[in-house]
């Protein structure tokens, strides 16, 4: 059919269903009209107007957040092998601002237990729970811990916790070599401090850090080892976190075998 061949009333009315059912039932002009490009060339006029409002109306950034970029680790040695008792740490860490995550955490998250205990707990770095309590492990992980404790005779009487680094990387991430290389002496001062005579790491970065060791939690878990941890040597066991059997139950039984271990070893040292 060409385009200018004249159409008779029932050619007519076959176009015309074919527009309806096409979905066109509107006839707007003679000639087509190209919406798209209209509507950019209506857009274009107050467009420079309405980027100049947004700009003036977007709040002023930030100012950078306080502390430093980089700390000395060598500063942080030198101030932790100072602090002759528990509570000199713990305030050496409240003024200590060569670790930027510092300024990130809502507080210091220190020790909790008996500082006089001989078994050590050392978790991974803070969570939300610990960054918002100050405690070491808190909420759901904290009570869990207990029972965890309980079921081989031990209580918050008999053991002492602490975490990896003392504060709470933002959004639960992990910390990075510098955090890390700045926290670490603390952390070797704070088990020097107390002398235990056992060890357990409850998570991935407390057992690759206290063991030295790249392997996953999965892989180092129920194996003991004697570790340096600053000029203190002493036997260590890694078993999987609180927070990690709450959300896999079936892991549970993994942790009860190291716990066995743990009260073995308790029982060959007559502790507590």
């Amino acid at each position: 059919m060409s385009q200018d061949q004249q159409l008779n009333n029932d050619e007519l009315l076959s176009v015309l269903e074919w527009y309806r059912a096409a979905g066109v039932d509107l006839a707007v002009g003679e000639d087509a009209i190209d919406r798209f490009a209209q509507k950019t060339q209506q857009a274009a006029a107050p467009r420079a107007a309405v980027q100049s409002m947004q700009q003036a109306s977007q709040p002023a950034a930030p100012p950078p957040l306080a502390g430093p970029i980089g700390g000395d680790p060598g500063e942080a040695q030198r101030l932790a092998a100072e602090a002759p008792t528990l509570e000199a740490l713990k305030a050496t860490l409240e003024s200590y601002d060569g670790c930027g995550l510092k300024f990130r955490a809502t507080q210091l998250v220190f020790g909790e237990g008996n500082p006089e205990a001989k078994i050590v707990i050392i978790g991974d770095p803070p969570g939300a729970d610990e960054d918002r309590e100050g405690r070491p492990f808190a909420g759901r992980t904290a009570d869990l811990l207990t029972r965890m404790l309980a079921s081989i005779g031990l209580d918050w009487d008999s053991v002492y916790a602490l975490n990896t680094i003392p504060w709470r990387p933002p959004g639960n991430r992990a910390p990075t070599p510098e955090e890390l290389s700045l926290c670490l002496p603390f952390l070797h001062r704070h088990v020097e401090l107390i002398g235990p005579r056992l060890v357990m790491t409850m998570g991935q970065m407390a057992t690759q850090t206290v063991f030295q060791s790249t392997s996953s939690i999965i892989k180092m878990r129920g194996k003991w080892q004697d570790v340096s941890i600053g000029n203190h040597t002493v036997p260590a066991i890694a078993t999987l976190p609180p927070g990690y059997l709450l959300r896999n139950p079936a892991a549970k039984q993994q942790a009860w075998r190291d716990l066995l271990s743990f009260r073995s070893r308790m029982a060959e040292l007559s502790l507590p």
